[in-house]
This record gives C-alpha cells, structure tokens and sequence, in this order.
C-alpha cells in the first residue's frame, strides 16, 4: 500500500524514547478488578472445570469493574487496546493518549469481530456456503460500519485457516476446506472490512488470522503442532493469506501453533523471509494472545526476555496481552540483545497503520450519538436474513419440502426457543435478546405450532415434525475441539420418538462443525444445516421452510460418516491402494468409503442437469463450456463448480481440485451455457525443490453440481514454445 508519511513515521521515532517505543509494541487488555481474588482468567476456568456456577459466575462479573491502565497509558507504555466496544471510553482512552502524553500517539483499538458486530451475521463457515463473494464483502462492511461507530480501528479477522478436521473446534470461523473458496473469502472480507479509503470514519483495518496452518493442527486439536511438508504448505495452506495480502490487508496474526518445529511467533522464516520480503507486506504483525510468552512452554524459549527477543527479531511487531515485550525490551536493548533497528523497524510498522487509519488526523472517529445510530438498522437485519437464507444448506428432502401453507408444526429441541444460542461463536458485542428464534418467527408470522417441551406428550394433531439438534454454540470455536462429532443419544432419542409418530420430520441442525450423522441422514425425511445463522435465524429458517426462499447453499466442507474419519476432505491424494471392496486397500472397516455428505453437496427445491461438456485449449489456459438446464418447476440457484486433476505427475496430486465456481439463477425449464477459463498456472504445483511447475501431460476437467456428481472431460496440456 503506497502512502506518503514515511517521513513523519521517521521524525517520530527520532523524537521516541526507547521506553516510548516500546509501548509502542504494547496491546493491553483491560483488567478486570473487582469482589473476587483470582483472574479473569482463572474465573473461566473454575466455571469450565465446574467449582462455580454459570450464575455464580455472572453475579462475581456484575460487581467488576475495568481497570484500564491510564497510568501507563499516560507514561507512553500503551500503543493499543484490546477488547475495548463502547465509544465514551474509546474517546476517553483516546484523549488521554493524544493530550496527555509526550508525544501525542493515538491509540490503536482491536476487537474480535468475526461474524458481525451487534448485528450477527451467520458463522463464517455457515456464510462460505453462499458461495458469493459480493455478499461476503457486504456483511463485512456493515460490520465495519457498526464497529467503528463502537469505536473500533481494527478487527482480528477473516480467519483464512484452511480447516480439513471437523474435530477442531476453530473450523466454525473460517471458510471450509478449500485453499480456493477461502482465499476469495479472505480477500472479500479485507475488502469489506477496509472499504475504500481506511480513512473514513467506518473503515477498520483487517487482521488476518492465524498466519499459518492453524487449521492443520494435529489430531484437531487446538492449538497444537503442525508438521507438514513445505510444498503441501505452499499449496493448500497459504494461498489464503497471500490473497488477503495482495487485497490490502494491513495487519497479520502469526498462529499459535509451530510449523515443523518453530512456533509462528518467533519464525523468522515465516514473518520476514516469507511474508514481507516475498509477498511484500509492510503492515503490522501481533500476536495472538499470550502467544509470545508461550514460546517458553513450547519450548523455544528460555524465558520471558528470550521468546521476547526471537519474536522481535523474527519480525513480530505489537504484543497482545502476555507484556513479553513491554517487560524485556528495554533492558535487552540497553544490554544490545536486540538491536534499537529491531526495535524502530516493528514501531514503524504500527505507527504506520495508524497513519493509514487517518489517527493522527482524526483520532476521535466515533462518538456515542453515532454509536447508538448505527446498531441493528433494518437494512442490517435485512441483509443478515439474506446471508442467513444464502447460508442455509438443504442436505435431504424427500419430497417433503417446502411445507404447504396451513400445516401444523410440531417443534422440539431447546435451540428452537434459545435466541442467544442462534449467535454462535466468537458473538461477543451480540445481545441474544437481539435474536428471532424460530419460535419467535412462527409466532409472528402466524404459524400453527406447538413447541415440545421436555418430556411432554407428543401431540397427535400435528403434521410434520421440527426437531432442533446439532451442538449449543460453546461447543465450536476456540478451545473447543470435540474427539467426538456424533449426535448425542438424547438427541438421537428425541428423533427416534418422533419418527415413531408416523409423521414426517425435519432435522434442523444448528451447529458450527460438520457433524457425524449417518443415522439421521437414513432416517429422517428432511435435513436443513442452519449452522448458527445470526439475529435473523428465525425468519430466515421459516422462509426457506415454507419455500419463500429456495436454498441454494452448498457445503464448503466435508461431512464425516464418524468421527474416526477425521480429517477427511475431497481434494486428497490417491494412495497406491485407494480404498476399494477388496481388503487390502485404504479404509476403515468400520465406515463406508464415503462420507454422508460430500463438499460441494446442497439440494434445491428444484433440479438442475448438465450437458455437453466442451474443452478449447488455448496458449494460456484451457476453456470450458457447459450447458445447466433447470429441470424443476421453480426458480432456483445452481453453485456450478469447476474441478481440475492432473493426471500423472512428478509429485502425487489431488483427485480434484476446485479451480473455479458460477452461482447463476435459473427460470423453471430455462438452460444457460456456462463458461470456466482455467489459465495452466492454476494447474501448476511444487516440485521437491520448491520450484512452481507446470508439467506436460494429460489432465481431467470436472464440472458438477458438487464435488462427486461430476461430467468430466480430459485434455492434453503442452506448454508453448517461446
């Protein structure tokens, strides 16, 4: 990003103390002090761990009150918050920073918002589903729109962790399983969130997490290692960042976890080599909370001042929370264990963003009458309902959707009722109460219900059944990996006994993972994926229910027959004995070779077909045409997908890999040809030595409706000659 106050940036830290720099570095959330001993933290932990009561727990936090720190803030020792969302005390820090220190620095405000703001867009897994990269970008503006008004600057978002194990807990953040899918929501959402200008008053920077391979951690778990080859690493996992990088990005979360061995905080390869001097990022870097001291349990180093002077050196410029930085830097400079170049180049960086941000201009962008303005406006509402219908995947429908006006419904499970369980994870400025249930929906729309309470007689009079499963938002996000991803038998019990009605019924599955349901999928006569849908939950499930709205979404990742399948996602490699019905081949005794519903899967309220699959090879790319007809009786939307495989190579590839998609509308009866230009370098990969080649040979072209439904044809790529 081209800016012209590099010259300021340089008069500035000339004019810094050592100690001013180094508060510079310093992100600090605010304390919570109040009638209990422990921290925060530690309160968390007792209510996880069951030694006090979710209500014991909200009576200690309304006694609390925030201590922010001004005294350090007011001696140059803060550069940034954390965690802040309320205008007044934004202003109020921000005063104290431009007029009662030295030298005048704003501050710098970051908050989690991941899935909107107060107005709670559907998770970002649920939302990659639309595959619609518009509509990413404008949930991620009104979002911006709501939190810079809240006071806001930055926000610790688009999670582009490519996630391929339901089991990890994180999957619900990000867009799915494909390096494709999420690289173009990442590059939408830094849009959306950035905006044109970033030094408007509603234009927050992006900070993309968590750079890199989250999303691989073994066995699911969080925050554990990753240890992966460097060409898997450069071909499945970091292609999203590089697209949130060249879509303008000002600022990267290094992850956790460690890449062969070094963790992202302090890998020099990763931070400098990789990501400025080849990508040429001169934005800012912070860590992800407490991750910089962590580096002493990992193991890397040994101690507080020594993981601070890696990270430092590694190109790690702010420090969320762990005071690594603000504690050690300026006695390992004063003994030159880190240099003062070290020190002015990560302030450079953070100074920098809030030039580009207009503070030094503007630092107060936000006020609370603007505040209370901008929150849940019908026009937000309005488009988190068309994200959530956008979102909404039907997996199953024997003929029984859309219901007919007049029936009535039998609605049963506690998330049909539960508003705040509509938001999901990382919600954390929503107010539940902001929610449409589905219960309140049928209630105001006029709906002919009766709601199943818990261990009520099941009516007789009813004609179909709702019943409402999957996992309560706490069960997703961080710190929430599950080794198991099945149902629970209450909840397989519950289906169970109204199966045994005679009546037909609906699974609504409200979740922020794939789940685990072969038995469901075999014996309920409809399945609706809600995921966790946002404030609109409600009117958006009636709407897609009652046929107002034809469901159009389509998986972005795969979902597992069990969980011992885990990971398992379509764009894997062949062994040299893929698994097949004789014995010696790659299976599981104990599993179909199959998933119950595969990436790219999502059912219309009509039918689509495809023909007449043609392929033109031309000097730079190959050219596929196909023709989609509309076989139904109704309007639909068809998310027409593109796959490419080489065939034999140097190093094994894929079966498929997504290359390009078209959402296109559809009248009852109408066709319409649809074109895919695949340039060869999509086709390309690492040899053994790092080098990005395009080899000669045959290749396969698939276009379907998802990723296993697929016409296919096969061209020969020759490269020309120069």
């Amino acid at each position: 990003m081209k800016n012209n106050y590099e010259k300021e940036i340089q008069d500035l830290l000339m004019e810094m103390t050592i100690e001013e720099k180094v508060g510079q570095l310093q992100q600090c959330g605010p304390s919570l002090v109040g009638a209990f001993d422990v921290s925060f933290e530690e309160l968390v932990n007792m209510v996880f761990d069951g030694r006090i009561s979710k209500a014991d727990f909200q009576n200690i936090m309304s006694s609390a009150k925030h201590d922010f720190h001004e005294e350090d803030l007011r001696a140059g020792k803060i550069g940034s918050y954390n965690g802040l969302n309320d205008a007044k005390t934004a202003n109020e820090l921000q005063k104290i920073a431009v007029t009662e220190t030295r030298l005048g620095i704003p501050l710098l405000f970051g908050y989690d918002v991941i899935h909107g703001y107060r107005t709670v867009t559907p998770i970002p897994l649920a939302e990659s589903c639309a595959w619609e990269p518009e509509l990413w970008e404008r949930t991620a503006r009104i979002a911006a729109e709501e939190a810079t008004a809240g006071g806001v600057h930055m926000t610790f978002a688009p999670m582009v962790d490519v996630s391929r194990d339901a089991r990890w807990g994180r999957v619900s953040e990000g867009a799915g399983e494909d390096v494709l899918l999420s690289s173009i929501y990442g590059a939408a959402k830094v849009k959306g969130f950035q905006g044109d200008d970033l030094t408007k008053e509603d234009a927050m920077a992006a900070c993309v997490k968590h750079f890199a391979a989250y999303g691989a951690a073994e066995a699911g778990k969080d925050y554990n290692r990753v240890d992966m080859s460097m060409q898997r690493l450069f071909e499945e996992y970091l292609p999203p960042f590089e697209a949130c990088v060249k879509a303008g990005a000002r600022a990267i979360m290094p992850a956790f976890n460690d890449i062969n061995g070094i963790p992202c905080s302090v890998n020099h390869w990763l931070l400098t080599n990789l990501l400025r001097n080849q990508w040429g990022f001169d934005g800012m870097t912070i860590s992800d909370a407490n991750a910089i001291a962590e580096c002493v349990t990992h193991g890397i180093a040994e101690n507080t001042a020594d993981a601070a002077k890696q990270a430092i050196e590694a190109g790690l410029d702010m420090d969320m929370t762990s005071n690594a930085f603000s504690e050690t830097l300026v006695k390992l400079i004063a003994e030159s264990a880190v240099s003062v170049e070290a020190l002015d180049k990560a302030v450079a960086n953070v100074l920098r963003v809030k030039f580009d941000l207009g503070l030094f201009d503007h630092p107060y962008q936000t006020s609370e009458e603007r505040e209370k303005a901008a929150m849940l406006k019908p026009a937000y509402r309005s488009l988190a309902r068309e994200a959530a219908e956008k979102s909404i995947v039907l997996l199953k429908n024997e003929t029984l959707l859309p219901l007919k006006p007049g029936i009535k419904l039998g609605i049963a499970g506690e998330q049909a009722n539960n508003r705040g369980e509509m938001t999901g994870a990382w919600a954390i400025k929503a107010d539940g109460e902001d929610c449409v249930s589905l219960i309140d929906a049928c209630m105001t729309q006029g709906i002919d219900y009766v709601y199943l309470e818990e261990n009520t007689v099941i009516p007789e009079d009813c004609d179909v059944f709702v019943a409402a499963v999957g996992e309560m938002k706490n069960q997703s996000g961080e710190a929430a990996s599950r080794a198991s991803i099945e149902l629970p038998a209450d909840q397989i019990n519950l289906l169970k006994k109204l199966i045994e009605t005679g009546k037909p019924v609906i699974a609504l599955l409200f979740n922020g993972r794939p789940l685990a349901i072969p038995w469901v999928a075999e014996h309920v006569s409809a399945i609706i994926e809600a995921w966790h849908p946002g404030v609109e939950a409600g009117n958006a499930i009636l709407n897609v229910l009652f046929g107002k709205v034809n469901p159009s979404a389509k998986l972005t990742t795969t979902f597992p027959y069990a969980s011992g399948q885990c990971p398992i996602y379509y764009a894997h490699m062949n062994t040299g004995r893929p698994g097949g019905k004789s014995k010696f081949t790659s299976k599981y005794l104990d599993t179909p070779l199959v998933p119950v519903y595969p990436f790219g899967h999502g059912l219309s309220y009509t039918t689509f077909a495809y023909s007449e699959l043609q392929l033109s090879e031309g000097q730079e790319g190959v050219t596929a045409s196909v023709k989609v007809r509309n076989t139904g009786d109704r309007e639909g939307t068809e998310i027409v997908q593109c796959y490419i495989r080489d065939i034999v190579a140097k190093r094994i590839r894929p079966v498929k890999q997504l290359v390009d998609f078209s959402k296109i509308p559809l009248q009852a009866g109408e066709e319409r040809e649809v074109v895919f230009y695949v340039p060869y370098h999509k086709m390309g990969y690492y040899d053994m030595n790092m080098r990005h080649v395009i080899e000669e040979g045959e290749f396969e072209l698939f276009v379907g409706g998802n990723s296993v439904d697929c016409l296919s044809n096969k061209f020969l790529y020759k490269p020309a000659i120069s």
